[in-house]
């Protein structure tokens, strides 16, 4: 089977050779004087009303031939007529293709967006490679499994509100023992992780990964993304140390590409974990590398030396490591891009584009998030081999477990009601704010409150950030004042409580932060602050995220008038997930052209100060 075509679609140009070419030579042979448009006229209807008497005269002869001219005249009043007619209808088409040409330019816009966005690997791209099937693993789904009658797993997908996309998609399997998952797997999970059966993303993932397929799965924050690439990982390195001992100098045979640090470490403890307890069953044991910004080389040597199966990197450091040939990708066959929205908006995008030009064979590739932007669509159709798509709900759509409160609160009432909101659950809980000033002013006001909380921004030391996670994750801290940073993967045990102290312009970012609790099937209550500053397009994105949840929806929100109602199907916006705008006013869009826009005038001072 063919490999999707490049997904970037070209941009409409029109070209000035396009257009007839003009002459400037006169020529009095050519020179035609120019005529009135009501002479031209009346010369039109004198000429229609002569070829009609004469067809009358023709066709009726012995006619009168004042007879005949009076046909003829209504006959060419008739066609006036008809003209008029027919420019009226085209008008009124044009009229119609004013909405056609809105639709095209926001056509227009994703493709452009895409293409800007797209990802690709040099060297693979350079050699004219293209590869047509998905990479071969040794797991095979239970043969009872694989002999269930027709229209079985349709119904399990149904049930657990499970959306596929692809070719020969792997049977849905709703236990981890029919996985054939290790039995000491089972045993850490259920033990230490609380974890007794797969979410869905995991019942539809796990086996289309340890099957070797492509894979984009896209699932609300919290439900289960992690383990569904770790825990293959986890195995098929075990299984490469087994057939062959990774021995000095040895490089990853998987690689987990993370867009902040927190989020990279807390997916090498989860990895170190299983690592553990493979081990403890019996099975070979497999060695993981930390590659963040704030880790010297030095404490990384120890494992370089040893040699390394799996490597757990945020883009920066991982491609800096790669060009001084300190890690290799030689052997690397199967990465995972977590987060991959995320870390594309944080602008890590030529990162990742450099680092996919490290692999020199075909790799199994598996992109998880919580939202399916269009630029992530551009890159499965040009980097991905046979993809299956695993959706878990509307992409960009908020956790059902999470209680969304939305409260009218005046900017200069915020720290105030914080307090008694702080009241609504016991903790942990966790505040987030848009800026870094006011993580630090409401981290000093809950301090002498009284209040056990710790601060995490990306202007705190690495030290710094290290506590507070450590702190608050293990129960000495109970509040934990964040801006973004946070909000990005990162996984906290029984988060009961989320306040946004700002509500976040993207709607994408809302989503990420009340995902932080409500996680594994528990219950959590998110509690939202907007005033009148927050924008309107923001409000109704908000507004029509609480509807699709099913959430109570306050009254100064339900006031809100979308100017879209009664168009039907709101399909939302392409780029960011949002159902209260159209991809013409993403701010999402907006924030992207601004910075590239800032960076191109950056780039031209720099360049007049030459």
């Amino acid at each position: 089977m063919a490999v999707a075509p490049d997904g970037g679609a070209g941009r409409r140009r029109r070209d000035a050779g396009d257009d007839a070419a003009y002459s400037y030579d006169d020529d009095a042979e050519e020179y035609v004087p120019y005529v009135p448009v009501k002479q031209r006229r009346l010369q039109a209807m004198q000429r229609l009303g002569a070829r009609g008497a004469a067809r009358g005269v023709r066709a009726e002869a012995g006619e009168d031939a004042e007879q005949a001219a009076h046909a003829a005249r209504s006959k060419a009043q008739s066609l006036l007529q008809e003209a008029l007619e027919r420019r009226a209808h085209e008008d009124a088409h044009g009229e119609k293709s004013a909405e056609e040409r809105a639709a095209e330019e926001e056509r227009a816009i994703l493709e452009a967006h895409a293409a800007r966005k797209k990802l690709a690997g040099h060297a693979e791209v350079a050699r004219d490679i293209h590869y047509t099937e998905a990479i071969a693993r040794s797991w095979r789904a239970p043969h009872f499994v694989r002999q269930r009658a027709p229209g079985t797993d349709a119904a399990l997908r149904r049930r657990h509100h499970v959306l596929v996309d692809g070719d020969e998609v792997p049977p849905l399997i709703t236990n981890f023992r029919d996985m054939k998952v290790p039995a000491c797997v089972i045993d850490y999970l259920e033990h230490d992780k609380g974890i007794r059966a797969p979410t869905p993303i995991q019942m539809q993932g796990l086996p289309a990964a340890f099957a070797g397929r492509d894979m984009i799965g896209i699932a609300f924050t919290g439900s289960g993304k992690t383990l569904t690439f770790s825990l293959p990982l986890a195995l098929f390195a075990s299984e490469s140390e087994r057939r062959l001992p990774h021995d000095a100098g040895d490089g990853p045979v998987g690689l987990v590409v993370c867009p902040s640090r927190e989020l990279a470490r807390q997916t090498c403890d989860g990895l170190v974990a299983l690592g553990a307890a493979l081990e403890r069953g019996g099975y070979a044991p497999i060695r993981v590398l930390l590659c963040t910004g704030g880790i010297s080389m030095a404490d990384q040597a120890p494992v370089l030396r040893r040699g390394f199966h799996v490597a757990v990197a945020t883009p920066g450091r991982l491609l800096d490591m790669l060009e001084k040939r300190r890690v290799t990708l030689e052997a690397c066959t199967y990465l995972c891009l977590d987060e991959a929205d995320r870390m594309i908006d944080m602008g890590f995008e030529e990162d990742v584009r450099n680092i996919m030009s490290y692999f020199p064979r075909q790799r199994q590739t598996l992109l998880f998030s919580a939202t399916m932007p269009r630029k992530i669509q551009a890159f499965a159709e040009q980097s991905l081999i046979r993809p299956i798509v695993i959706n878990v709900g509307r992409a960009g759509a908020a956790s059902l477990d999470v209680i969304q409160e939305a409260e009218l609160v005046r900017p200069e009432a915020k720290m105030v009601y914080l307090l008694e909101c702080l009241q609504k659950t016991a903790p942990p809980v966790i505040i987030f704010s848009d800026n870094k000033g006011e993580v630090d002013a409401i981290h000093e006001f809950l301090l002498r409150k009284g209040v056990a909380a710790v601060a995490i921004h990306g202007s705190k030391s690495q030290e710094e950030r290290e506590y507070a996670i450590r702190s608050f994750r293990s129960g000495h801290k109970d509040v934990m004042v964040a801006s973004g940073v946070a909000s990005k993967g990162l996984d906290f045990p029984d988060i009961q409580h989320v306040i946004n102290f700002t509500m976040p312009r993207e709607i994408e970012d809302y989503v990420h932060q009340i995902g932080r609790t409500g996680r594994s099937g528990r219950t959590g209550i998110a509690t939202t602050f907007v005033n009148e500053n927050t924008p309107e397009p923001t409000l109704l994105d908000l507004k029509y995220l609480l509807r699709e949840a099913k959430q109570r929806i306050p009254p100064f929100l339900a006031a809100l008038r979308d100017p879209r109602d009664g168009a039907g199907e709101l399909p939302g916006c392409a780029i960011c997930g949002g159902l209260g705008h159209s991809v013409r006013d993403c701010p999402k869009l907006e924030d992207s052209q601004r910075r590239r826009a800032a960076g191109a005038m950056t780039r031209d001072a720099m360049r007049g100060g030459d």
